[in-house]
Parts: structure tokens; sequence; C-alpha cells
């Protein structure tokens, strides 16, 4: 079982920034990957970044250029930070963990809402 907890979210206007972390503990070896979710009222859940052990990310196209995702091996940490925050990229952010594109653990979430 692996244990995820965010924080970091906020309000901030259009044009600022935010980091989210996340804390990793419980069974930190059955996992290679982790990432970022985010889910708008009345729209799925969708990818934001994900970065497996191998090194290799992912970023979906509406935040490449503007968020960053990293990780912290020594610390079991992740995390996003997010520039040039736009009003669409207002969300509900999970922090997620599993094997390759395969989630299996999900953090509760930490709300992050964007003032235009």
């Amino acid at each position: 079982q692996v244990h995820l907890l965010e924080s970091g979210g906020g309000l901030v206007q259009a044009g600022g920034s935010l980091r989210l972390s996340c804390a990793a503990s419980g069974s930190i070896g059955s996992i290679n990957a982790m990432g970022w979710y985010r889910q708008a009222p009345g729209k799925e859940r969708e990818l934001v970044a994900r970065k497996r052990s191998s090194g290799s990310t992912y970023y979906a196209d509406s935040v490449k250029g503007r968020f960053t995702i990293s990780r912290d091996n020594a610390k079991n940490m992740l995390y996003l930070q997010m520039n040039s925050l736009k009003p669409e990229d207002t969300a509900k952010y999970y922090c997620a963990a599993g094997w390759d594109t395969r989630t299996d653990y999900w953090g509760q979430g930490t709300q992050v809402t964007v003032s235009s």
C-alpha cells in the first residue's frame, strides 16, 4: 500500500505560480511512476504530468512549457511547479502512483483556483 498526501494548492491570479507537493509513504518499491491528475467541475479527470523512475516524463499538451514535474526520490516527494497559470487550470489536483501507465494509488487532492 502506498499513501499519498498532497499540499500546496490555493488561490492565485492568472499569470501566477504555484507549487504542488506530494509526500509518498508505504511500499514505495511497488511503484515506478508518479504523476499528477486534475479534475474540473463537470469534467473527467485528466492526466497532467507523469514521471517514471526511468526518467521519462509526460505532459499534457495544455500544460507543456508551463508546468514542470519533478521527483525527489530520497525524500519520496513529487512536485508540480505550475507557472503562467490560466483560469482553465482551475481544478482539484490529485497525486497518483502506480506502475508504468497504471495508476494504483490516489491522494485526496488539493484545490487550485486561478482567478482572471
